[in-house]
C-alpha cells in the first residue's frame, strides 16, 4: 500500500537525518582532502592553498583540529571566531600556534548583540541565537558582526576559505553574504535542519541561494549536515 504524502515526507526526513538518504547531491567532482577530526573535520580543495591563504573559522567549540591541520600543512593563518564563554575558556587553556587568531565575537547579518541560548545539556558547548525555550532563561548577550564589517576591521579584501558552524545563524548570514559582493573562494557550512525549528527546506533554499551566486557543491558529509562549496571562478581550475 502506498504511503500517504505526509508519511512519505516523514520517512524521507528521517532517512536524511540519519544519513541513509542524501539531502542533496554534489554538483561537481573535484580533487579534495579532509582535514580535522571525525567530529570537527571538513572537506576542502587544497589546490593553490599557500601560507598567504586566509581562513575564517566561525564556531570553535572545543575542537580546532581543522584549523590546526591547515596551519600545520600550509603554514597559513586562521582567524577564528566564537563568543561562547566555554569555548573562549577552553581556547585559553590550549597551546596554539601564532597563526591561530581568536576573536571573542560571532557572525550575524547585522552588527550588534544577540541573546545566546545555551544547550539543554550543560556538558555541551554550543549556544544558539535561535529560539530555545528550554534554556532561554539562562541566555547571555554576546557581540556579533557582519562578515563585511569583520573583513574591514581585519583589513582583508578577500577570504579563501569561510567555515561556519554557527548553530542555525548560517541561514541569515548566507543571505547577507549573497546580497553583498563578498565571494569567499570556498564556503564550508554546517546546516542545522536537525533542529526542530529548522525545516530541511530551509537548508535547500540556502543551498540554492549559494548556487545562484556561482557556488558549486562538492562535498556532503554522511550526516547530511556539513556542506562544502567552491565558487565557479575557482572550480574550473581544479
Amino acid at each position: 500500500m502506498e504511503l500517504k504524502p505526509l508519511a512519505r515526507r516523514v520517512k524521507t526526513l528521517l532517512q536524511i537525518a540519519t544519513g541513509a538518504e542524501p539531502l542533496i547531491r554534489p554538483d561537481i567532482r573535484v580533487s579534495k582532502e579532509r582535514f580535522g577530526s571525525t567530529y570537527g573535520g571538513w572537506e576542502i580543495v587544497t589546490k593553490d592553498l599557500t601560507k598567504n591563504t586566509i581562513v575564517y573559522s566561525f564556531g570553535v567549540g572545543h575542537d580546532v583540529s581543522f584549523d590546526l591541520a591547515l596551519i600545520e600543512r600550509f603554514g597559513l593563518s586562521v582567524f577564528a571566531f566564537d563568543p561562547t564563554p566555554k569555548s573562549l575558556q577552553w581556547i585559553e587553556q590550549q597551546s596554539l600556534p601564532e597563526r591561530f587568531n581568536i576573536f571573542p565575537y560571532g557572525i550575524a547579518d547585522f552588527d550588534g548583540t544577540v541573546s545566546f541560548n545555551p544547550p539543554e545539556n550543560p556538558d555541551h558547548v554550543s549556544h544558539t541565537l535561535l529560539e530555545r525555550p528550554e534554556t532561554s532563561a539562562d541566555s547571555i548577550s554576546v557581540p556579533v558582526k557582519k562578515l563585511s564589517t569583520i573583513m574591514q576591521d581585519l583589513g582583508h579584501a578577500q577570504i579563501d576559505i569561510l567555515k561556519m558552524d554557527i548553530e542555525g545563524a548560517e541561514y541569515a548570514v548566507i543571505q547577507d553574504i549573497c546580497s553583498s559582493d563578498i565571494r569567499p573562494k570556498q564556503v564550508l557550512v554546517e546546516f542545522h535542519h536537525r533542529f526542530d525549528t529548522v525545516p530541511a527546506d530551509k537548508t535547500l533554499e540556502a543551498i540554492e541561494t549559494l548556487r545562484k551566486k556561482g557556488y558549486k557543491l562538492f562535498a556532503v558529509s554522511p550526516t547530511n549536515e556539513e556542506f562544502s562549496f567552491i565558487h565557479q571562478s575557482e572550480s574550473s581550475n581544479v
